[in-house]
């Protein structure tokens, strides 16, 4: 379907079409107000918009609902086999219990299940993840969360709409690039974590762990613009050399940067275990 098709539905067509791409009632009521939309552009900003700005915990709490854990794989199976989650539905039974066991101390400890845009990452990926952000506060997991249910949202609207021209959509404001000098190779398995200054305290807001060539390409959901102000990524260097069986002399690297227009920010990271620079990339 196209977006000019779409636009000829009802409101009420509309909306239901809307819920289904994230479970949050108030969202997809606001949404549907808006329509119709000349271009997929605006329907995506539109759509970033009333989520962080007029949405509130109570309707973001509201679309996690709308999700299987991670790790159940009788779910998973029945409703996101070859879809979103199909790494996961493909893993071991010993990573689908261990997902199970730590998505259930997540719930327990949170309130609220663990959300991840699961699109390709594989199943030890989002174990690793689920276990890093077991150590986040509360109130750190539910941005966190609502940041991945944008993402989330937005490659549902991409399918709800096939047809519809996509091109604008280039994924993340921010990524980063580690590469391990020491091996001449990508830095892999490492947790990065986004932070802003927020109540008198640094506090993450968004977080990944890079691929096997040591990329974080989708750490900002698409059309999710940082204000301007200072922010701060923190690397987890010390559990990276653990892994390596390598013992580093930093146990993070935080690198404070400036976020001064709407442009592309690409922060590598040159990485051995007594050394370490950055620099503005593109």
């Amino acid at each position: 379907m196209t977006l000019a098709k779409f636009n000829t539905l009802s409101s009420t067509e509309i909306q239901k079409a809307l819920f289904d791409c994230c479970g949050s009632m108030n969202w997809a009521k606001q949404l549907a107000i808006q329509f119709p939309f000349s271009s997929e552009k605006k329907l995506l900003e539109s759509a970033v918009n009333i989520w962080y700005n007029d949405c509130d915990k109570t309707d973001w709490q509201e679309a996690f609902t709308h999700h299987p854990k991670i790790g159940d794989l009788e779910s998973l199976t029945e409703k996101f086999a070859g879809q979103e989650q199909a790494s996961v539905a493909s893993a071991t039974t010993d990573v689908i219990k261990n997902l199970a066991d730590a998505n259930k101390a997540y719930d327990t400890k949170n309130g609220f299940i663990f959300i991840v845009c699961a699109t390709g990452k594989s199943a030890s990926e989002m174990l690793r993840l689920l276990e890093d952000r077991l150590r986040n506060t509360r109130e750190e997991e539910l941005h966190i969360a609502m940041g991945e249910q944008a993402k989330i949202t937005a490659i549902r609207l991409k399918k709800l709409l096939p047809e519809a021209d996509w091109s604008h959509l280039h994924g993340s404001q921010l990524t980063t690039h580690v590469l391990d000098t020491s091996l001449g190779r990508p830095g892999k398995n490492l947790t990065i974590e986004l932070q802003e200054f927020k109540n008198n305290r640094w506090q993450t807001i968004a977080q990944g762990c890079t691929n096997a060539d040591g990329r974080i390409a989708d750490l900002l959901p698409p059309g999710k613009l940082l204000t301007q102000q200072t922010y701060k990524m923190v690397f987890d260097t010390d559990t990276y050399f653990k892994q390596e069986k390598v013992k580093g002399f930093y146990p993070i690297v935080e690198i404070q940067f400036f976020v001064i227009d709407e442009n592309h920010y690409h922060i590598p990271l040159l990485l051995n275990p007594f050394g370490y620079s950055t620099y503005r990339g593109s």
